[in-house]
């Protein structure tokens, strides 16, 4: 398979998926300002280069949270892969592994900790989200825990779901509510309703023992956020503090005080992320808010950036804020909807060779040497 952009891929995955699942990778909530904001944010801000650097050689390694990574990279959670490729959890942890960089599984993952911690190699870290039942959340991160995760994340901009009328309009649930409308859309592509028909729809992993606990998966996941704990506050990240011994990050800050805040609680950092503009529509960009973050935490932690990278470009502009390193999710979501690990591979590729380039063009040999002397606007 050959694509040359993030975009590229896209179209394939597009091609290959029903509308309804595509909708449900591609979508944010209602008209969807925070998802295209997250794009013109990057768009918005201007490369300034430097010359004469001598960089036939350039390196994109770094480090994140104090470990060695090949790409100031890291895979972003992502829930319910495997309903657009069978297995692809696993796909793109390997896809991870194979270019040196962190891989985040989601709590709605459709493969299971420690089938992550089995077949793929590499540095794993486990995403939480915090249900009614917070004993089951806290069982999840012990699993981790055992399963050798070193960094767990805890989502905090999730306390009811985002209005996603993409899969209102869609009928789309996890799992699957058959309606006539649907199921039209799922017959369009063929050689995915039959593998769905002969080998069934994947399980939400992780999530099957709330099932039974008393709640079925279709109130857990098919309202997204339906089941989350809209109680959630700053005694219970003190407490998952206490209970996680690896490095600890809050998913989702956008305010400068709460940045703050999440450092006093104990947190080793935070991800600037507005959840791919799937929850809050017409909030600031994360790479608007980037900047506030950084100097609100003023070394003390890492600070992360989720939200519209597409491009190697856009890795460079976060670094130049001040990002310790960024995360993607759509991209090898594409990626791997479009031809599974081989197409995850492609997308870390892509992304990883455009950054390379864009660090010579502007004069920089090392991540280090990536800063706000490099942007205009």
């Amino acid at each position: 398979m050959k694509a040359f952009s993030i975009e590229e891929l896209r179209r394939k995955a597009k091609r290959r998926l029903p509308r309804a699942v595509f909708d449900f990778i591609d979508g944010g909530a209602e008209d969807e300002r925070t998802l295209r904001e997250n794009r013109a944010a990057f768009e918005r801000v201007r490369l300034t280069r430097r010359v004469l650097a001598g960089v036939a050689q350039v390196s994109t390694e770094t480090t994140i949270l104090g470990k060695p990574s090949r790409l100031p990279i890291a895979v972003a959670p992502t829930g319910a892969m495997g309903f657009g490729w069978r297995g692809g959890d696993v796909a793109v942890a390997k896809a991870a592994a194979a270019h040196g960089i962190p891989f985040s599984l989601s709590a709605a993952a459709t493969a299971s900790i420690e089938r992550i911690a089995e077949q793929a190699q590499g540095r794993h870290w486990f995403q939480a989200y915090f249900f009614r039942d917070r004993e089951y959340s806290f069982g999840l991160i012990e699993r981790a825990r055992r399963a050798g995760y070193d960094t767990l994340m805890v989502t905090v901009d999730l306390p009811v779901g985002g209005k996603r009328e993409r899969d209102f309009r869609n009928d789309f649930g996890i799992p699957f509510r058959f309606t006539p409308r649907n199921v039209l859309d799922f017959a369009t592509r063929p050689a995915w309703a039959l593998d769905m028909l002969l080998r069934g729809v994947p399980r939400l992993e992780n999530l099957a023992g709330m099932a039974a606990r008393g709640a079925s998966t279709r109130d857990l996941a098919s309202s997204v956020g339906r089941d989350h704990d809209s109680s959630l506050d700053w005694e219970l990240i003190r407490r998952v503090r206490d209970a996680w011994p690896g490095k600890l990050l809050l998913k989702g800050v956008v305010h400068p005080a709460d940045a703050e805040r999440a450092v006093a609680s104990g947190c080793d950092g935070v991800i600037v992320s507005n959840h791919g503009g799937r929850q809050l529509d017409g909030e600031i960009a994360s790479f608007d808010a980037l900047p506030q973050v950084v100097r609100a935490i003023g070394g003390k932690a890492s600070v992360l950036m989720d939200g519209g990278v597409r491009r190697g470009a856009d890795v460079l502009k976060a670094l130049a804020r001040g990002a310790e390193a960024v995360m993607v999710g759509r991209a090898t979501f594409y990626g791997v909807c479009a031809a599974g690990e081989a197409g995850a591979r492609l997308a870390l590729d892509i992304l990883a060779e455009e950054l390379a380039r864009t660090m010579q063009l502007c004069g920089a040999r090392r991540v280090a040497e990536i800063g706000p002397e490099l942007l205009q606007g």
